[in-house]
């Protein structure tokens, strides 16, 4: 039997060698029990552009518990402001071997919702 979270990883190496070779800018998603994070990061890899999570200040005033679907649509709503703002507006989704659905899925649609491209 593979450890649950090996195999995700393994799923998101796959999606990772294809975002690299595409040459995108990249949006990844990292989901706890608690929290829910999305960073952007550049095309090469080497730096964080943008980042909202559920654990930020902002955020935790407006939302009561940070790992629910409500929390993740509040950080995909962020995330795609700060794009904005850093003058991003297309980047390819890297959902780090999670399933697009439930949160994921939530943060997602809010991120296009916002404005983003992907």
């Amino acid at each position: 039997m593979v450890d649950a979270n090996i195999a995700r990883l393994r799923r998101a190496r796959q999606t990772r060698l294809k975002i690299r070779e595409l040459g995108a800018v990249r949006l990844t998603v990292h989901r706890t029990n608690s929290h829910i994070y999305a960073q952007i990061t550049s095309a090469a890899g080497d730096r964080v552009l943008a980042s909202a999570s559920s654990a930020e200040k902002e955020l935790r005033a407006r939302i009561k518990n940070g790992g629910t679907r409500s929390a993740a649509e509040a950080v995909g709503e962020r995330i795609a402001a700060k794009a904005k703002a850093a003058g991003i507006e297309a980047v390819a989704f890297d959902r780090a071997g999670y399933r697009y659905h439930g949160r994921v899925k939530a943060l997602a649609e809010a991120a296009r919702a916002g404005g983003l491209k992907f």
